[in-house]
């Protein structure tokens, strides 16, 4: 379906004309109608498939310029990441060209008094996180009264990141009548009981069944030994130049990907660079966007930018760590064949993570085929300690001399140890004690004050 025949506006007919955009996702074209209606939704679609512009779209199409010298928000978006906040931002920039809407973004790690002047000022629409969000509530500047459409984007990935407080403290402060909008690409219990809790009879609108494969990724996989066999792996991949051209790199936790980062930057100089939550907020809107203007070949990140983030032409993900989650593979790898585009990737399954992989071929109902490792790739010798094989100290213990006949305790007593105790005058008495006595306690007591 064409987005001119989804009855929108010409001032939004035009921004999606300078974008390029002409055509309608099946997740926008069904979505579109229910959040018109005023009904709450809950949209399932996979990643890539257009869930920001389902929702953006008929909100700007239905939203009306305040005249108000300082209105409050009317549309209240939540994210879970600065990076979602700060990119949907832009899209509002981007789809809001002709019109008159006032939009803002909050996130942590930002100046707060910057942010409550920008909220004094008056949006019409605010994006935020749910720990910001809170912390500006709770100053008494933003107040959410007015809040008529409430949209909550990638909601398991908040619960998962432990946002649960924050979520139900921001649900029960909202107007009671208002449309909940709820987008994500996987559904899960504690999800639902949102879902139970606070919307009102939600339509559902899904595209693609949950955990399906993304059919424009080409996945491969490669069991690997032991970690700096991994390093030498990728090491390998990333000398392809020509065909990794752009490649996103998940490290299951920030330390690992410092270390992954500084065993690799000598021999890719100037091509790689590393993202995640430790980094300071302006090295990570710098670092995703020299990435994404391909001034870096190869970024190495944490799971922070595996949701929502839309950066053009990567061709190849790859997992260096398996994630435990399966739905967190399944937004990796979303990453890539965007927008109609084909992609890549490319897991290293250690025997550890087996089981890992497992539980995401289940989920897919697909089994990822494995690669021989190459020839080229050295098998490496050096364990980390968490892949060495523990052995049981006890084992050491069979043959000490002396313990046949024994039973457990085998080892000789020492002298002093052999005494008997058999009472008598030798015997440790017990401390007589008497009966604390309260009322003359409390007059000591007094009288000390006196």
């Amino acid at each position: 379906m064409l987005f001119e025949e989804l009855n929108l506006t010409t001032p939004i007919i035009n921004a999606l004309d300078d974008l390029g955009y002409k055509e309608a996702t099946p997740i926008q074209e069904q979505a579109f109608p229910v959040v018109m209606s005023g009904r709450d939704m809950v949209g399932v679609a996979q990643t890539g498939t257009g869930k920001t512009f389902a929702y953006l779209l008929p909100i700007l199409r239905s939203i009306k310029f305040s005249k108000e010298k300082h209105p409050r928000p009317k549309v209240l978006i939540v994210q879970p990441t600065r990076e979602l906040v700060i990119q949907l931002v832009e899209e509002l920039e981007k789809l809001t060209k002709y019109m008159n809407i006032r939009f803002a973004g909050i996130y942590g790690g930002a100046n707060i008094n910057k942010q409550k002047d920008v909220v004094y000022n008056g949006i019409d629409i605010l994006v935020s996180t749910p720990g910001r969000l809170v912390d500006m509530t709770g100053t008494g500047v933003l107040r959410l009264v007015d809040v008529q459409k409430f949209v909550l984007d990638e909601v398991d990935e908040m619960l998962n990141s432990g946002f649960k407080a924050q979520l139900t403290t921001i649900l029960d402060v909202l107007p009671k009548k208002r449309q909940n909008i709820m987008f994500s690409a996987t559904l899960n219990r504690d999800v639902d009981n949102i879902i139970q809790d606070y919307f009102n009879d939600p339509i559902r609108v899904e595209i693609a069944r949950h955990g399906t494969p993304l059919e424009k990724i080409e996945q491969t996989a490669y069991h690997v030994p032991n970690y700096y066999t991994k390093v030498n792996l990728l090491k390998y991949l990333l000398h392809k130049k020509d065909e990794f051209k752009k490649v996103l790199v998940f490290v299951a936790r920030k330390k690992w990907a410092d270390r992954l980062y500084s065993m690799i930057e000598e021999e890719f100089e100037g091509e790689v660079d590393v993202l995640h939550s430790n980094k300071s907020q302006n090295y990570r809107i710098q670092a995703l966007q020299k990435f994404a203007d391909g001034d870096f070949r190869i970024l190495l990140a944490t799971d922070v930018i595996a949701r929502g983030i839309d950066v053009t032409d990567i061709t190849h993900v790859i997992s260096y760590d398996t994630p435990d989650y399966p739905e967190n593979y399944i937004h990796r790898i979303g990453r890539t064949g965007r927008a109609e585009k084909s992609g890549k990737s490319i897991a290293f399954i250690s025997k550890i993570e087996k089981e890992y992989l497992e539980d995401i071929e289940e989920m897919m109902s697909y089994t990822i085929p494995a690669l021989d490792l190459p020839e080229d790739v050295e098998i490496s010798e050096h364990l980390l300690e968490s892949e060495k094989d523990k052995t049981n100290q006890r084992n050491s213990l069979i043959n000490i001399k002396g313990r046949e006949g024994r039973g457990e305790a085998f080892h000789d007593k020492k002298d002093k140890n052999k005494k008997e105790n058999l009472g008598g005058p030798g015997r440790r008495k017990p401390k007589k004690t008497r009966p604390i006595n309260r009322a003359a306690q409390r007059k000591r007591s007094q009288k000390k004050k006196k």
